[in-house]
């Protein structure tokens, strides 16, 4: 992505079916858990670069010990640090037993990470500094070891100050106003509140403490503490939890934004944000892994049951389009399948946009994420080559030996124009520094093209904020002097804020919104700005049914924003044509037909929330505001 932004969480979760002394015998290590949540989450690494942390609770301790370890890591290398650390805690000088049984049994008394239930987390901050207490997951405790709760999650909510309000009415005093302690603290409330029934009902009649707690790790309800919990949540969310007594679960939200994907069989049940990570962790086959469902939860008691629960209603299926655009990694079967169409789809457009010159237009891609589009474009490119020469030559009866050979050699020109050399570093503070070492970012392959005469065509995932084409790609391209640059964004054009997990809240951060507004000036149309500025203030703070801004572009075609913002983001220095291409939403739909979530491109967002968060942008672009809509 040729303008990189801060993106999806990842999470992780293992639970081991067998008692520990099972993996030592078979798997011939006391670290079976830990090794495969190491995968895992190394499998997601792409997910998170901000820190990772990991959390292990230990089914039936013994009373005084610690049950619920954490370690958490900002550093470059969060995820090898935090296993460092765990594997640290590891006794050096220990020789393996001959028993299995007895290994087990000291290494679970005697190391805090060897235990029957693992969470990690992978963090892409959006809220927050980036601290260890930033990190995932966050632990709420209490010495009743049902009451205890550990929680982690890819999700951000759009009506936090509503549940902060909600906590205090419940007689809560929350330290912080986080999405991530707000839900942790909702749900430890009715956690709470649900274990007091039980132990009630049981104490009424005439049971001890000890025999009570029994009764409630084994009639807890989590599908009700869930329900009740997440009732009033907006947002969009894939959040797993354990309870300090063995229950653990994995919730997703209604309309399925966020994703999560499950397998178990006799021996494990492991959850993850990604399907690969857990075909090549565990080396199952594609069709053995299932969506955790919109609305539901994935529920696993500490007996080992495996429960698909409804949780709330689920709406309309809404999945992020933009996980199979860019954030997922492309090795999931269907990912591969759909970025290639999307490069396919593309084909048409392009083709027109060189006037069917395939003699003299280059292809390439930047950057490497858009190498899968780039084969989708390149089939697409063949394809129609293939119906020309075939027209050409069932009507052409006479054609020569010469042209005939001519046209079955013709072929896309394909060529690896760019190739990513360093990163420019941050000690360059001065903005006209910092443009020239970012300059320097790619290398290019000098002798690629002709001279004033090829067009070069490049396709990216995704073009959202423009300057990192306008500052460095553009110009870096420009050096091998091509006649025409013409660039090609596999995703739609961005024109909306995300609220649902991505860091994108800023209007005037988007290429497409500075192009409406250019647009708006040039056609003497700013007072619109002002009449879509009193509607979106007149829904402030207010349930909102209704995305004001989408009445801004809706005054110009897709085709007039892409000509706007090929003319902004075209520096004044180089000798090239610009034209700059985006995906058509219904291809979009075409390629990714069970994944509709496309509220950054159309503005529809799957929950009220969206649309209140769209109109409170376009409220502080308006007021001069530089600060984030949720």
């Amino acid at each position: 992505m040729s303008d990189p932004i801060k993106h999806e969480c990842g999470i992780a979760l293992i639970r081991l079916l067998k008692p520990i002394e099972y993996y030592v015998e078979k798997y011939h290590t006391v670290a079976y858990g830990l090794n495969k949540l190491y995968l895992l989450m190394e499998k997601q690494h792409n997910r998170g670069q901000d820190g990772a942390g990991a959390a292990v609770i230990k089914l039936d301790p013994h009373p005084g010990s610690h049950f619920i370890n954490r370690i958490r890591s900002t550093s470059n290398q969060a995820i090898v640090d935090v296993f460092s650390q765990i594997f640290d805690t590891f006794p050096k000088d220990r020789k393996p037993l001959d028993n299995p049984n007895a290994e087990a049994d000291w290494y679970k008394r005697n190391s805090p990470f060897i235990g029957e239930l693992l969470l990690g987390h992978l963090r892409y901050g959006t809220y927050g500094r980036n601290t260890d207490s930033y990190c995932h997951p966050f632990i709420r405790e209490n010495n009743w070891m049902t009451r205890n709760l550990v929680l982690a999650g890819n999700f951000n909510m759009t009506n936090v100050e509503e549940q902060f309000d909600m906590l205090i009415t419940l007689g809560q005093h929350p330290r912080e106003r986080s999405d991530t302690i707000t839900v942790m603290e909702k749900i430890g409330h009715f956690l709470d509140d649900e274990v007091q029934k039980i132990f009630d009902k049981y104490k009424d009649q005439g049971y001890g403490n000890k025999e009570i707690t029994d009764f409630i790790v084994n009639e807890l309800s989590v599908r009700r503490i869930l329900s009740r919990a997440a009732k009033d949540f907006d947002g969009g969310y894939a959040m797993a939890g354990m309870f300090g007594h063995g229950d653990s679960f994995v919730l997703r939200d209604p309309n399925g934004i966020r994703p999560a994907y499950y397998y178990y069989d006799d021996e494990v049940v492991v959850v993850a944000s990604e399907r690969p990570a857990i075909q090549t962790t565990f080396n199952v086959p594609f069709e053995k892994i299932h969506e955790v469902k919109p609305g539901h939860a994935l529920v696993i008691k500490k007996d080992g049951r495996v429960k698909h629960d409804l949780v709330r209603d689920p709406g309309e299926k809404k999945s992020c389009s933009f996980e199979r655009i860019y954030f997922s990694r492309g090795t999931d079967k269907e990912i591969y399948s759909e970025r290639k169409k999307l490069g396919e789809l593309l084909s048409s457009t392009i083709l027109k946009a060189i006037n069917g010159d395939f003699e003299n237009t280059i292809f390439s891609f930047i950057p490497n994420t858009a190498e899968v589009a780039f084969y989708g474009l390149m089939e697409g490119m063949e394809n129609h080559l293939k119906e020309h020469k075939q027209k050409r030559i069932l009507n052409e009866k006479d054609i020569s030996p010469e042209e005939l050979d001519k046209l079955l050699s013709l072929h896309p020109r394909i060529e690896k124009i760019a190739v990513k050399d360093v990163k420019a570093r941050t000690f360059i503070t001065d903005d006209t520094s910092r443009d020239e070492m970012v300059s320097h970012v790619y290398d290019i392959t000098y002798g690629s093209i002709n001279a004033h005469t090829d067009t070069l065509v490049v396709i990216d995932d995704s073009i959202v904020r423009g300057t990192t084409l306008e500052k460095s790609i553009l110009s870096i391209l420009d050096r091998l002097n091509p006649k025409k640059i013409i660039i090609v964004s596999s995703a739609p054009q961005i024109r909306y804020p995300d609220c649902y997990g991505i860091d994108m809240s800023r209007m005037y951060d988007f290429i497409a919104f500075r192009a409406l507004i250019g647009l708006l000036k040039d056609r003497n149309l700013t007072g619109k700005l002002d009449e879509v500025y009193e509607k979106c203030k007149a829904h402030d703070l207010k349930p909102v049914v209704e995305n004001h801004v989408k009445e801004l572009y809706g005054l110009f075609t897709p085709e007039e924003i892409s000509e706007k913002i090929s003319e902004i983001v075209r520096p004044k220095q180089i000798f090239a044509n610009v034209e700059v291409i985006y995906q058509r939403i219904e291809d979009l739909h075409t390629a990714c037909p069970n994944n509709l979530g496309d509220w950054y491109f159309t503005g529809n967002y799957p929950t009220p929330g969206g649309n209140k968060v769209a109109n409170k942008a376009f409220i502080n672009y308006m007021e001069g505001k530089n600060n984030r809509a949720y």
